[in-house]
């Protein structure tokens, strides 16, 4: 499909016949978020599938709504549920959320995530600061024609994942309980676990965690020129680092764990994100 600016700003448009402010934050929420999602004030709730050429989320625990309201005296949009290649979207269908919530008008964008640890010296149940991502498999998210209302053909990813907001994150998450790390996300298509193979060669090219998300997602906020940070939480050590079978109880079991305290973090975060990014 042929992609253009008039493509997008009908589900723009049909979102501000709703909702008559502007976002300062988009919020991607992993599944596990829950907590953070029912802390929103004075809620907008709007179904992924009647908003005009959206996508529709089919991971079970992936709510499937954008969230309107106050996180800490901000205007957030969260998105409850995301979108991944393996449900069978094209990479060129990825751009769309975060493509809505520049149209919006958002200043930032925060990633959440589960992911396994290749790095042996992380534990389950830590937050990685995503410094840098691999990506070595599937198209970009960018491919075909260029919109250059959005950004330009040909853009600089050395900085991607801001460095100031990574600074803020490890200040507002003092005395939350969590343990931060910091490091480099590799992208797998999935939906299957990656093999211990490949985890190895993971670790060889300087992979710290892998996951099936979020890459698409901070390649198009980049791209629109928005500042991104990414909280990766660490629900499991990756395929061969311990002796055992991996499993989807275990990824949501230690991501609820640390919930609470994550949506704790987040918030802080959000309150103090002006300090960083102009809104």
């Amino acid at each position: 499909m042929d992609y253009t600016l008039e493509y997008f700003q009908k589900s723009a448009d049909y979102i501000r016949a709703i909702v008559p402010w502007r976002p300062e934050v988009a919020v991607v929420l992993g599944s596990f978020l829950g907590p953070f999602a029912d802390a929103i004030e004075d809620p907008i709730v709007i179904e992924y599938g009647d908003i005009p050429n959206f996508l529709v989320s089919t991971v079970q625990g992936h709510a499937g709504k954008l969230i309107f309201g106050t996180v800490a005296g901000r205007r957030v949009v969260c998105m409850s549920g995301r979108f991944h290649s393996y449900e069978g979207y094209d990479f060129e269908q990825l751009v769309i959320p975060v493509r809505l919530f520049r149209l919006l008008g958002a200043k930032a964008l925060i990633l959440t995530n589960a992911a396994g640890a290749v790095n042996t010296e992380y534990r389950p149940g830590d937050i990685m600061l995503v410094s840098d991502h691999i990506k070595l498999t599937g198209n970009s998210p960018l491919r075909g024609r260029n919109i250059d209302a959005f950004g330009p053909r040909f853009f600089d990813v050395s900085h991607m994942y801001t460095p100031e907001l990574r600074a803020l994150a490890r200040e507002c998450a003092e005395g939350t309980g969590l343990t931060l790390r910091e490091g480099v996300y590799m992208f797998f298509t999935g939906p299957q676990f990656e093999t211990p193979a490949e985890i190895r060669v993971a670790r060889i090219l300087g992979a710290d965690a892998v996951g099936m998300s979020t890459v698409t997602e901070a390649l198009t906020a980049a791209h629109c020129g928005m500042p991104v940070l990414c909280l990766s939480v660490m629900t499991n050590m990756a395929a061969g680092v311990l002796d055992q079978p991996l499993t989807q109880e275990e990824v949501l079991e230690t991501a609820t764990t640390v919930a609470a305290r994550l949506s704790v973090c987040l918030k802080k975060i959000i309150e103090r994100i002006g300090e960083v990014v102009a809104l």
